[in-house]
């Protein structure tokens, strides 16, 4: 990405840290620090967004969108640098959080979709969000609009699949790994960073290595939809969630991130487990009586065997929280095959 983004100015104590041009290896960060006549620098970090190098100075007043964004923030012990948060009415409340106590410090700005207004409005230097979701065209609120406000962005990796311009893409998990080890490089805490993602691949690899034996199990999640159903395909979290932990998504070889589908492949395609997806404002409950009730679906043998898997919103969406939402998906897998595959 090239820089539209102005400079702005380190903290004190990160910029003293800074005492020299280095080259960083993850991810292909180059960090430059000028010298003035002080002796004290003023630096830029050079990191891909979708596919295009931008120049970020270290920010201070971050507005992140949904759950995952600002998952992402915390876990990375970036809460001093967070203004404040927007979470449209299908989060989850935040006291459900591991990061709880992280929310509290920081400002509930919007309960409304990602909008230009609200990040101007609160002198934001830097949005963190995903596109099409968080980042719109149709909004009017983008990247490229941003940079030319002075304000800083990024764009979580799992979403770039869509994003018009550019080739970047990444499975679902490598996104997470990358948006962890990127934002460690814009925020100079690589070696957080570093942590927690060698932490989640041994999880992920712990979960693959006590798969269930067999066949992978045929798994169909449902987002919403009753004319037809939404879904997931190759390209977000819970299709990696599923394949890691023995299962194989029905629309997984679909080239998309949520996508539309139709009854009639779901019933072709015969789920041996559902996954809900719950939103605050869309009850799993309610999902599961229309699976029952509706005849197109009420004889699908996960449907006859009741055998739905209620999947949080915040570990469907690209977080931290998927590590979580794989290790309990995992354990539900097990138990389903010892059930019934004996």
């Amino acid at each position: 990405m090239t820089t539209r983004a102005p400079q702005r100015r380190r903290s004190a104590a990160a910029a003293s840290a800074a005492a020299a041009t280095l080259l960083l290896t993850g991810c292909g960060a180059q960090v430059d620090t000028p010298q003035d006549g002080q002796g004290t620098g003023s630096t830029t970090v050079t990191v891909n967004r979708c596919g295009e190098p931008v120049d970020y100075s270290t920010p201070q007043r971050a507005i992140v969108y949904e759950g995952g964004s600002a998952d992402k923030m915390f876990a990375l012990g970036l809460t001093d640098h967070v203004l404040g948060y927007v979470l449209p009415p299908a989060n989850p409340p935040v006291n459900e959080s591991p990061w709880a106590a992280e929310y509290e410090k920081g400002e509930f700005l919007s309960d409304d979709l990602l909008n230009r207004e609200l990040v101007v409005d609160a002198n934001a230097d830097f949005v963190v969000a995903g596109w099409n979701s968080g980042f719109s065209d149709s909004r009017g609120i983008t990247p490229e609009i941003l940079d030319t406000l002075g304000i800083q962005s990024f764009m979580h990796s799992e979403s770039c699949f869509n994003y018009p311009g550019f080739s970047e893409q990444h499975t679902p998990f490598e996104g997470l790994y990358t948006d962890l080890e990127r934002l460690g490089q814009i925020f100079g805490v690589e070696d957080r960073a570093e942590a927690l993602v060698t932490e989640y691949k041994e999880r992920v690899a712990t979960v693959e290595e006590h798969a269930p034996e067999g066949d992978p199990i045929k798994v169909f999640l449902y987002d919403f939809g009753t004319d037809k159903p939404f879904t997931a395909a190759k390209q977000v979290p819970p299709n990696d969630i599923i394949r890691f932990a023995g299962g194989t998504n029905i629309f997984g070889e679909v080239e998309a991130r949520w996508t539309e589908a139709s009854w009639e492949a779901v019933v072709e395609a015969e789920p041996e487990v559902i996954i809900i997806l719950e939103y605050q404002d869309q009850p799993a409950q309610e999902k599961i009586d229309f699976l029952k009730s509706n005849p197109t679906t009420a004889t699908l043998p996960a449907v006859v065997n009741d055998n739905f898997y209620v999947l949080d919103y915040n570990k469907a969406i690209s977080s931290p929280r998927n590590i979580d939402g794989l290790e309990g998906f995992a354990e539900y897998l097990h138990e389903y095959a010892e059930s019934h595959r004996r």
